[in-house]
């Protein structure tokens, strides 16, 4: 542990080491462990030893490295929260949470439920009502159960069926939604009830009836009913003389950027200490939150809503990436650990990714009147994560280049999650889309929270918004037609709107720096996602447990422990205590440590072209120097040239293959 630096993940010795701390706290106690992950250090402790770090000093004493555990006492049932000091090898505290709090969900426990689910007589008994042919099987997505009910305090899991066609690994069952749904109880396993669903436009639900064979909708290749496309010739993305960056375990060096690659349980990927050109500019980057409510109106759905990031958790659910398949080019991948039940960590393999890309031109401009042509093109850094949540994938992307921007780049695909529905007469409701025979995708949403910590040239910052808007029509615009800025300083903790209408652009500034040719504070301005918030009712439990998601700019001070927009425990969860609690303190946030949350997203009226599996579905914000620098920041990138590309020109046909192409358009 002495060679780790403060922002390093966890490590298997430390996981191992946190078990045997608690097993001697808890003697004789047995415990199931949900969570060991590392409590970052608190800021004020490592800004001294990251400061030194950037300018070349000697380093003073690492802060303290903490382990955050959460786990459950199997005599009793309760649920804890540990924190831990590895140095010391000590408890720092360790407290048992209220009855109501659930903790997230863990691979040992989906894996469990579905067997429960699985072997649960009632479940098989529904099972052999389908009648399904030799060959046939029922799987099951275990949900968060969601909540309806301010007084359950029960850990609840609302098991969603399918028809498995095929053994086939890339079978759809999404395609063969069942009408039965069994809620278990997730510490006693008992079954709760079975839930029937709704077949129609109404909320009458449809017992369940023998399987009436129909055609699936299938993805995998070897299932298709089309052959696949024999057009396609190899592109291949080559780097002869290797990749531009430097890696020293997780600290990144690429261009005038240096930064280091975290990786959490909860959060998956998280920057920390990002600089460029030596200058401070975002002490911590992550995507702290997203919630999907869908809006079908019928029971049992009305619950369904996923808070993926705290109810599982992108480190939890982070794809193992492959070669040549998800990243192209030269590629430098990332581990992380998970643990298990019984506290063993797990490695995760290749659970980041990193490679550069060329994103087109960076700048150009020809010379009319002499024809000099100055072309540099788009090199940029991408670090990216995968993670599928069940049916669901998400693609997480930091894109970094080399005029300073950072781009945060998040794309959807995977599998619309599904319902059965009676189709066959034409039926169709308001709320969803007809994907397949017997088959209906809902509308639903998709809000990301994205979490930015800046520390632009210092650790003390302001934020504010800036409206473009038309200037008075008085003597000094004769021709009306001039147009000026207005200026809105968040002086106070709170939130705010964007604005398309007003070209409003949210800026973080360092009031205590002057820009020596603008003569403005030196900034950077958040190119924000215009989207629209969350849909459900303010009366609903949904809207009541992710209130991030109705703001989409939120402003607060800086505190330790105050990372996630939609509160620390979201499962089951019956309103929020996030980012909206902290907002709501009114602290003062003008020149002052502060946090920028963004809230952004998608509102996902699924396509038939979406099933049955989506193509990406993209969106990004940016984050651009805006007076940060005195000139343009990438005018020392090279020359764009042959030389250095290699381009190869397409051939022109010849006289013949030209012929018998013009031949074939005839034809």
């Amino acid at each position: 542990m002495a060679s780790l630096h403060p922002f390093d993940p966890i490590t298997p010795g430390e996981i191992q080491l946190a078990v045997r701390i608690l097993e001697s706290a808890f003697s004789g106690v047995k415990l199931r462990y949900k969570r060991i992950d590392l409590q970052e250090p608190i800021k004020q402790d490592v800004i001294p030893y990251i400061e030194a770090e950037r300018l070349g000093k000697p380093r003073p004493r690492k802060p303290a490295r903490l382990l955050m555990v959460l786990f459950h006492r199997l005599d009793n049932g309760s649920f804890y929260k540990a924190l831990l000091n590895a140095d010391t090898k000590s408890v720092v505290y360790a407290k048992e949470l209220p009855k109501d709090v659930q903790g997230p969900l863990d691979v040992d426990e989906m894996l469990e439920i579905e067997q429960v689910c699985l072997n649960h007589p009632a479940v098989k008994a529904e099972i052999e009502k389908l009648k399904l042919p030799s060959g046939m099987t029922v799987c099951l997505d275990p949900w968060i159960y969601g909540t309806d009910d301010a007084k359950e305090t029960r850990r609840l899991f609302q098991c969603y069926m399918y028809i498995v066609e095929t053994d086939h690994p890339g079978n759809n069952q999404y395609s063969l939604p069942c009408h039965f749904s069994p809620v278990f109880d997730g510490i006693t396993h008992q079954l709760v009830r079975m839930d029937y669903l709704p077949g129609g436009a109404d909320h009458q639900f449809t017992e369940t009836q023998p399987w009436k064979p129909v055609s699936t909708v299938q993805y995998a290749h070897d299932l298709l009913d089309e052959p696949l496309r024999t057009d396609l010739k190899p592109y291949i993305v080559q780097q002869p003389e290797g990749a531009s960056f430097n890696v020293i375990g997780n600290a990144v060096s690429w261009q005038k950027w240096r930064f280091r690659v975290g990786f959490n349980n909860r959060e998956g990927l998280v920057l920390h200490n990002v600089t460029y050109d030596g200058r401070n500019t975002f002490y911590r980057l992550s995507f702290s939150e997203m919630t999907v409510p869908y809006g079908d109106p019928r029971g049992p759905y009305h619950r369904k809503q996923a808070f993926d990031v705290g109810d599982v958790g992108f480190g939890i659910t982070a794809n193992q990436l492959a070669l040549g398949c998800d990243c192209l080019g030269h590629i430098k991948y990332f581990d992380g650990y998970r643990t298990d039940a019984q506290g063993a960590p797990v490695q995760l393999k290749n659970v980041i990714c990193m490679h550069e890309q060329d994103a087109g031109l960076q700048h150009k401009h020809t010379n009319y009147r002499t024809g000099a042509a100055t072309v540099v093109r788009n090199r940029q850094l991408v670090v990216q994560m995968i993670c599928t949540v069940a049916n669901y994938e998400y693609i997480f992307a930091f894109i970094f280049d080399q005029a300073a921007n950072i781009e945060l780049e998040v794309r959807a695909t995977g599998i619309l999650s599904t319902v059965p529905f009676d189709n066959t007469n034409g039926q169709t409701v308001p709320w969803g889309t007809n994907v397949g025979p017997g088959v209906m995708a809902p509308f639903h949403q998709h809000l990301f929270s994205l979490r930015i910590d800046p520390a632009l040239d210092g650790f003390k910052n302001t934020i504010y918004y800036e409206d473009s808007v038309p200037m008075p029509e008085d003597e000094s615009n004769p021709w009306s037609v001039g147009y000026t800025t207005e200026e809105n300083i968040i002086k106070q903790s709170g939130s705010a709107f964007t604005s398309v209408d007003r070209h409003r652009v949210f800026k973080i500034r360092n009031d205590n720096i002057v820009n020596p040719i603008t003569h403005h504070p030196i900034a950077y301005k958040l190119q924000t996602s215009p989207s629209q918030m969350m849909l459900a009712s303010p009366k609903s439990f949904g809207l009541k447990r992710a209130q991030f998601a109705t703001r989409p700019i939120w402003v607060t001070k800086y505190q330790e422990d105050e990372l996630f927009a939609a509160g620390e425990f979201t499962n089951q969860s019956k309103s929020s205590e996030g980012v909206e609690v902290w907002a709501g303190r009114n602290d003062a946030v003008e020149d002052e440590d502060v946090v920028l949350w963004h809230t952004f997203g998608l509102t996902h009226n699924p396509r038939i072209e979406d099933f049955p599996v989506m193509p990406v579905e993209r969106v990004s914000v940016m984050l651009k120097p805006d007076g940060f620098f005195t000139k343009n920041p990438a005018l020392d990138v090279p020359q764009s040239s042959q030389s250095f590309n290699k381009s190869i020109e397409h051939p022109e046909p010849t006289c013949c293959s030209g012929a018998q192409d013009r031949n074939q358009v005839k034809l």
